[in-house]
């Protein structure tokens, strides 16, 4: 057992928080705070500091998992795992072609891994079908940033950079709980004399924070940000010159929006005209200022055009390219950004290539050593892939997620799941779709294993090594590889996640994703990099990968957008949006507005805190959150137990009694599977360019329950 402090970062969200590492004798370490990284400080939150306890044996899984003749699911030898995962994906490879297989991967498996996955299902399998849980975190944002800016990078500036603004518009946000951490920025901005304005349906821990709380009726979001542009644009507040020299298509997004008067907002959003007023003074008056969005802007039918309407309110007031201003997404998932920069998503090739691209897959082919003609297209996005699981998707290889209680309307896809030919499941620990798996191969976590992650600045992260696993415990980059060897694949592959690192190097050069001039050697020693980060000479090895140093190395990309945006003319684009209304409004038979998000105390679908015993006892289970009047008109009483029924189906939990949040709204966490899961009720009504459900707001109805 090592006996030195290694330093390395959470493995929960995508703040990726600083914190030190020692091994104790029960073989997992005891986390310790790290004051020298940037981003947390040293501070660290529930999850963060528990984290250790998943690593104990007693907690996660030991040996591989194989389904026997009875049904159930009994230990294995990793040989016969992995060669009935090899016989399972290759029987319906031959029997039903490659797309017959798919693949889904997750926002939490590092760089090489995500890279590996995505190399995987195109070059050992053949196959379109792979996406990953990532589509249902910031998809949306990220849509909306390619179109206005050319490249999407969570935000585009540090953290740092928060508390010197003026002004932060936080729109569907609760970092209080979601990424406590983060909040110490939120404070220091206010305590520099900026301003601090929540957008949220609940008046929640963040809200508490702010200088101005809006609660606008969930999936209205676009409509406010229309209206808010509206007032900039009839107050004389658009900064014409930043407009003319920086911006193009402003006369149809100045059109679309002067449609959206202030009076008219209101009725739609429940968001006062004095209030509307108020939000532009503040925001306007400030020589900078900034909007960050998460999911419940994003998580809509038409989060990408909600997203754009926020975007075109920081262009026209010239908020975004300057010093202290833009916008910026606060990805929510560890490797969320990362993740979907190198592979896994459904249409793109690393280095945050398109896979409709010509020169982009012949790019990557070459790094391969395949021919671009043999790389399939794009195929499905994550709901669209699970939904087809059992008719023309017959056998799944999944790593790193649990649909079963993560996706919407949950019940239908844990059927689909159900039908499968074939399912094979990577985890740490037996999760409820890991337990539906015909085999389950136990991986190695966040501190047996090094490799690379990318935080929500788009700051490139080593996750360095600091125990052994366990015995019978193998990481992901190994399966891939025995699985490879498996199905014919014998090169390619490596174990190493340093050796993919430089492949992945050598990927995405050139891409807007650009690692290429990253190594870990600068990620230790700089605590991180920033992409993009081209190689700064043309120097290469003997086998002609980037140098691994060379003697004026870029500096990475802190800030984005400062001289031109990344478009062909550098111009940012103004995309016209118009306010509707979200897919699926109230009515008489369904007559409550349902939202979903977390507890500060549980992390996704609670896999993994679920089975940390503190962390339980702070956030035990599912609650259903409604406003006094409406639990008066439902004669429900705190703790009763309450039913909500959506057309997807219905969930039982206790009434948490409040009156922070809309009379006619109801909020539930989506930690938890059974009879409380929220995501049983959530409509899964895609956008269509981003291909995101709306998880934000649906229509339900409440019916008591006897106790």
């Amino acid at each position: 057992m090592q006996s030195t402090v290694t330093p390395t970062h959470c493995p929960y969200c995508a703040l990726q928080c600083g914190m030190n590492l020692t091994p104790v004798p029960d073989g997992t370490v005891e986390v310790s705070e790290r004051a020298d990284f940037p981003v947390n400080r040293g501070a660290l939150c529930g999850k963060g500091r528990t984290a250790a306890a998943v690593l104990a044996r007693e907690a996660r899984l030991n040996s591989p998992l194989v389904r026997d003749e009875g049904g159930t699911l009994v230990p294995a030898s990793w040989d016969e795992a992995l060669d009935r995962i090899a016989a399972g994906l290759g029987r319906t490879r031959a029997e039903h072609g490659p797309d017959a297989v798919g693949v889904f991967g997750g926002g939490g498996l590092t760089n090489e891994k995500a890279y590996t996955l995505g190399k995987f299902a195109r070059v050992v399998l053949g196959t379109s079908q792979i996406d990953y849980n990532g589509r249902f975190c910031m998809s949306s944002a990220a849509a909306a940033g390619i179109k206005a800016f050319g490249l999407d990078r969570g935000l585009p500036f540090p953290l740092e950079d928060i508390p010197k603004s003026g002004c932060v518009i936080l729109v569907g946000s609760n970092l209080a709980e979601t990424m406590p951490p983060s909040l110490r920025f939120f404070t220091e901005l206010k305590d520099n004399g900026g301003t601090l304005i929540v957008i949220d349906p609940r008046r929640t821990k963040t809200a508490e924070q702010a200088d101005l709380h809006l609660a606008p009726r969930p999936g209205t979001d676009l409509a406010l940000a229309l209206g808010l542009l509206h007032l900039v644009i009839a107050e004389g507040r658009v900064d014409e010159e930043y407009v003319r020299e920086r911006t193009a298509g402003w006369e149809d997004a100045r059109a679309a929006a002067m449609a959206h008067w202030p009076e008219y907002v209101e009725r739609i959003t429940g968001v006062s005209v004095p209030q509307l007023r108020q939000t532009v003074r503040m925001f306007c008056e400030p020589e900078s200022a900034m909007v960050l969005t998460a999911r419940g802007p994003e998580q809509q039918s038409k989060g990408t055009d909600t997203v754009g309407a926020w975007i075109n309110l920081c262009l026209a007031t010239g908020r975004a390219g300057r010093p202290l201003s833009g916008y910026g997404c606060l990805t929510g998932q560890g490797n969320g950004q990362g993740g979907r920069e190198h592979g896994q998503k459904a249409d793109q090739l690393p280095g945050y290539r398109k896979l409709d691209d010509p020169a982009a897959r012949a790019h990557v082919a070459g790094v391969w050593g395949v021919d671009p003609d043999s790389l399939p297209g794009p195929g499905r996005s994550a709901y669209e892939l699970l939904d087809a699981l059992g008719t023309d998707i017959r056998s799944l290889l999944l790593m790193a997620s649990n649909p079963v209680v993560s996706a919407p309307r949950a019940a239908h896809i844990e059927e689909r799941i159900r039908s499968l030919d074939f399912l094979a499941v990577c985890d740490v620990v037996l999760s409820e779709t890991a337990a539906l798996a015909d085999v389950v191969l136990p991986v190695t976590q966040w501190a047996e294993e090094t490799g690379t992650t990318t935080n929500l600045e788009g700051r490139v992260l080593l996750r360095r090594r600091a125990i052994t696993p366990p015995e019978g415990i193998r990481s992901d980059l190994e399966v891939l590889h025995e699985l490879a060897a498996r199905l014919g694949v014998e090169k390619g592959f490596p174990t190493d996640p340093e050796e993919v690192f430089e492949e992945l190097r050598r990927a995405s050069a050139g891409g807007a994703a650009d690692y290429s001039g990253i190594t870990y050697r600068r990620l230790v020693e700089e605590d991180g990099v920033f992409w993009p980060c081209p190689a700064a000479v043309e120097a290469v090895d003997a086998g002609g990968a980037p140098a691994q140093e060379t003697s004026a190395a870029h500096p990475g990309t802190p800030r984005l957008f400062l001289d031109r945006f990344a478009t062909p003319d550098g111009r940012a684009r103004f995309v016209p949006v118009s306010h509707r209304a979200i897919a699926e409004e109230p009515d008489d038979e369904y007559p409550v507005l349902l939202t979903t998000g977390r507890v500060v105390a549980q992390y996704q679908s609670g896999a993994q805190t679920r089975r940390v015993a503190e962390l339980n006892a702070a956030a035990p289970g599912p609650f259903v959150e409604l406003h006094p009047r409406l639990a008066a008109r439902l004669g429900a009483a705190e703790g009763d137990p309450v039913a909500v029924v959506s057309r997807r189906g219905r969930a039982v939990a206790p009434a948490r009694i409040t009156n922070t949040i809309r009379p006619d709204t109801v909020f539930m966490p989506f930690h938890w599977p059974g009879e409380g899961r929220a995501n049983t009720l959530t409509n899964p009504a895609l956008d269509p360019t981003s291909r995101m459900p709306e998880f934000k707001a649906c229509a339900v109805r409440l019916e008591a329950v006897e106790s």
